[in-house]
């Protein structure tokens, strides 16, 4: 009787344990998981597993990241901003438009400008000769004859507007091109030259607007 008694315990112990319901779901989720990766061809795993041999660069000053960025748009800040700068600059370089961009920016940012793009652009209109930029006041309609060329500064504003930049002009609030020499020219810090335009800020800091 003891003998089959200890044959009995014996039995018990070397017995499996019942599996939870719970394990029994999590193996069942996992043959599925293995049943549907089977179906996955080994190379198209390889390439989802595996890091990119390249990254292409998120932003440059050239004309092929521009050309490469989709259609922009936006409201009337983004317009005055793509109007100037086909006005302006259209004929610069990438990098010599988003100097003269950024010139706008920094003046917005300043106490001695109006604190909108369209308000610094259009600031003097309406007396010849003696606004900020001279396409606003020079008695010329103002019309865009080249579609491709607004395209691509129309992205460079947008660009500029979303944050890709960097401080090229170092500060600047002025510019002129090559061909001129103002007389204030001779009074301010000259900062940068970028293409044909020449940057300059004022000699005494203001306080930026918050």
């Amino acid at each position: 009787m003891l003998r089959i008694l200890c044959c009995l315990v014996m039995a018990l112990w070397v017995m499996p344990q019942p599996v939870h319901a719970s394990e029994e779901a999590l193996r069942d989720v996992i043959e599925r998981e293995r049943a549907s990766l089977s179906l996955i061809p080994r190379a198209r795993l390889k390439a989802l597993i595996s890091e990119p041999a390249s990254h292409a660069p998120s932003f440059s000053y050239s004309r092929a990241w521009i050309d490469a960025q989709p259609r922009a748009k936006g409201g009337d800040e983004w317009r005055c901003l793509a109007e100037a700068l086909y006005f302006e600059a259209r004929g610069e370089t990438v990098k010599g438009q988003f100097a003269v961009a950024e010139v706008i920016l920094n003046r917005v940012q300043s106490a001695r400008f109006p604190s909108s793009i369209c308000g610094v652009i259009n600031q003097g209109t309406g007396r010849k000769y003696q606004c900020q930029f001279t396409y606003t006041c020079d008695g010329y309609k103002d019309v865009i004859k080249e579609p491709s060329a607004f395209e691509r500064v129309g992205k460079v504003a947008r660009a500029i507007l979303d944050g890709a930049n960097n401080n090229l002009t170092n500060g600047a609030t002025h510019y002129h091109t090559t061909a001129v020499s103002p007389a204030w020219s001779r009074t301010y810090t000259r900062t940068a030259k970028i293409g044909v335009h020449l940057f300059y800020r004022h000699n005494f800091r203001t306080a930026a607007k918050n």
